[in-house]
């Protein structure tokens, strides 16, 4: 082979290393801030159940007449159906400091399952990415969630709804007893990466 093309053989083999190495570093960079990523339940908003809002409501005597009446009908029918906001914080703590690089993670998926009482209920996910900035400070993810009591909880009768309502969306509700197991999924210049296993998202810490 002549020097000179040997030589751009070589300057081409170098460059195509370098941006290995560079792709792979990017690479690693995008592990390690993914990795840092952390989660946690912020609390129950907004929440209905057949059309009546449970948040003033802190026990059955609570309910009006006509409140009693609808949500006993709804029963009767075998439906419940429940709306209320999942306020998720989601925080990135890649500032800067403590030898990470600062970046904006955007979240451009959030494949979520609901757990109550440890039992597997809806499934969803977000219409739109979301960005979360690296600064420390914690963003909001409101998930909207829908579903229906009674299908899930319905053979424990009437009471036990009203009072499993009350304790997930009612003025003294308690977050503790909901969990999400979810598998996010961030935008990086190599593409989307995804968690690789789903992760559980409680409330009393980050994950």
């Amino acid at each position: 082979m002549p020097r000179k093309s040997l030589m751009i053989a070589s300057v081409a083999a170098a460059a195509l290393l370098l941006q290995g190495c560079a792709e792979l570093g990017d690479i690693a960079r995008a592990l390690t801030s993914l990795k840092r990523l952390q989660f946690r339940l912020d609390g129950v908003s907004d929440f209905t159940m057949a059309g009546v809002a449970l948040g003033p409501k802190s026990q059955p005597a609570d309910f009006s007449v006509e409140d009693g009446v609808r949500l006993l009908a709804a029963f009767k029918e075998r439906q419940l159906p429940a709306r209320f906001l999942l306020n998720v914080e989601a925080r990135n703590p890649n500032d800067g400091t403590e030898g990470t690089t600062r970046t904006v993670s955007t979240l451009t998926r959030f494949d979520w399952r609901l757990l109550i009482d440890g039992k597997p209920t809806v499934s969803g996910g977000i219409d739109r990415a979301i960005e979360i900035p690296g600064s420390g400070q914690t963003t909001a993810l409101p998930l909207r969630v829908e579903l229906d009591l009674y299908e899930f909880f319905g053979q424990g009768g009437y009471r036990d709804l009203l009072e499993l309502a009350l304790a997930l969306g009612g003025r003294n509700g308690d977050i503790r007893r909901v969990a999400l197991e979810a598998r996010p999924s961030v935008s990086t210049p190599l593409g989307e990466i995804a968690w690789p296993e789903p992760i559980t998202i409680v409330s009393h810490e980050f994950r």
